[in-house]
This record gives C-alpha cells, sequence and structure tokens, in this order.
C-alpha cells in the first residue's frame, strides 16, 4: 500500500507546495491540505505504517526530518526548527519519538 492509495495525489503535491520555503511547514495544515484530517483513525494509523521508515512503531527525530520526503521523493527536508515544532506537537510522553496516536491526535486538535 502507498500514500496515494488513501490520499488524493493532488491534495499530497498541494500540502507539498504549501510548505516549500524552509519554516514554513505547520504539521496541522499540512494535515488539513493533504486531506489527512479527514481520514479516520485506522486510515491515519496505516499512514503512520507507512511513514515509519525503519517500521519500529515509532518516527524517530531523525526520521522526521524526512516527513515531507516520504510523500514526494524531491521534497525538502524540515528544518531543525520545523522537526522539532512536529515533535513537540505529537510526542505526548517525551520520548523523543511519535507513536501512532501522536499522529491521530495531531489530526484531533
Amino acid at each position: 500500500m502507498s500514500l496515494t492509495d488513501i490520499l488524493n495525489p493532488s491534495d499530497i503535491a498541494a500540502a507539498l507546495r504549501d510548505c516549500q520555503a524552509p519554516d514554513s511547514f505547520s504539521p496541522k495544515k499540512f494535515f488539513q491540505i493533504s486531506g489527512m484530517s479527514k481520514k479516520s483513525s485506522s486510515q491515519l494509523k496505516e499512514i503512520f505504517r507507512i511513514l515509519d521508515n525503519d517500521q519500529s512503531g515509532f518516527i524517530e527525530e531523525d526520521e522526521l526530518k524526512y516527513f515531507l520526503q516520504r510523500f514526494e521523493c524531491g521534497a525538502r527536508v524540515l528544518t531543525t526548527s520545523e522537526t522539532k515544532t512536529f515533535l513537540a506537537a505529537a510526542d505526548h510522553d517525551g520520548d523523543g519519538k511519535i507513536g501512532a496516536e501522536g499522529i491521530v491526535e495531531i489530526q484531533n486538535e
């Protein structure tokens, strides 16, 4: 399964265009534009599984900086500031990584 099995490719493209400039990425806005905010918890967990590059069950900070590239190979890397902001928004237990529930929580905020 790929992200385009769950999300509309044109919505993904629009979300990536919206955050092309460094330090312009907002997780909540990206979720809205990409269509992730309209998905069910089970669909978001499937998206999380696809985004979890090493299949550890978590997305760690070093994986998170490549978040946009999981949607499109040529997308930019998140800045350190964006990565830390994203992590803070979804890492509610402070362990330095995001579980599937963290992704679901961003969508529900």
